[in-house]
């Protein structure tokens, strides 16, 4: 078997080229590949397109990439969290592609097992199948870029619309563990679209906190096989660039008297 464990971040995205397409894991702040996107954003990759659940908060995670105009368009399911892609947005810098959250799980899915589209009731008798979703305004506040129609069947009595499925140029997604082989374990929620854009990607580049050797994960314990990655390379918890942040944090007022 290959090992496929690199030196470092920067040697495992050093190919990621101008106007590359990416999936980026994780949900929210939870579960993103922090390392591998700050190599990115040092290496001064731009014109990207990715595909994310979200596209990070204004100082964190894909924001970093977004806030110095890194990426040109993206296709996520939720936005709300990021004032700057907001204005990039509305001021025709940014092209978005919105999904339903479910729709974008199985295009990424899909694209992984190797199906090329699939019909869903998601978005049916709405601007999702009918067109005309904005993804792109001008410096006017012109729409200058509108989404297609899309093919719509009716299967058992019940309208379907036809979506076709993702296969990003990269994957950039965080383990809990991974071994040399690249058999990746995934944590709690970071189980959210990290295994998904793991197998979407023509090359995927997973950062893990633990490394061990093949052999040492449990086979029925492994979330993706290694056979969907290139590139595995070790951020141990606690070094630079793998700090876990929250992104909202929420705490019960104390009680009078305590």
């Amino acid at each position: 078997m290959i090992n496929k464990v690199v030196a470092n971040a920067a040697t495992a995205v050093a190919d990621v080229h101008e106007g590359a397409s990416l999936a980026v894991g994780g949900f929210g702040l939870c579960g993103i590949p922090v390392a591998l996107i700050a190599a990115l954003h040092d290496q001064g990759t731009g014109s990207l397109e990715t595909v994310s659940n979200n596209c990070g908060v204004d100082d964190w995670g894909l924001g970093i990439l977004l806030r110095d105009g890194r990426i040109r368009r993206t296709i996520s399911s939720y936005v709300g969290e990021n004032k700057e892609f907001a204005r990039q947005y509305l001021a025709g810098e940014l092209e978005v592609v919105l999904t339903p959250q479910g729709t974008l799980a199985e295009k990424l899915r899909a694209g992984g097992a190797g199906i090329p589209a699939f019909y869903t009731t998601a978005g049916v008798g709405t601007q999702v199948s009918d067109g005309g979703l904005p993804q792109k305004y001008d410096t006017d506040g012109d729409v200058v870029i509108a989404s297609a129609p899309k093919e719509v069947r009716n299967f058992g009595g019940a309208d379907y619309v036809l979506e076709e499925s993702l296969t990003p140029d990269f994957a950039l997604v965080h383990a809990w563990k991974g071994d040399r082989h690249g058999n990746l374990v995934f944590h709690a929620t970071a189980m959210n679209f990290n295994p998904l854009c793991a197998m979407a990607g023509k090359i995927t580049i997973a950062e893990v906190e633990e490394l061990v050797e093949p052999g040492e994960l449990d086979p029925e314990h492994v979330h993706i096989p290694g056979i969907f990655v290139q590139r595995v390379v070790h951020v141990p918890a606690g070094s630079e660039n793998s700090e876990k942040r929250i992104e909202k944090r929420t705490v019960s007022a104390a009680k009078e008297g305590n």
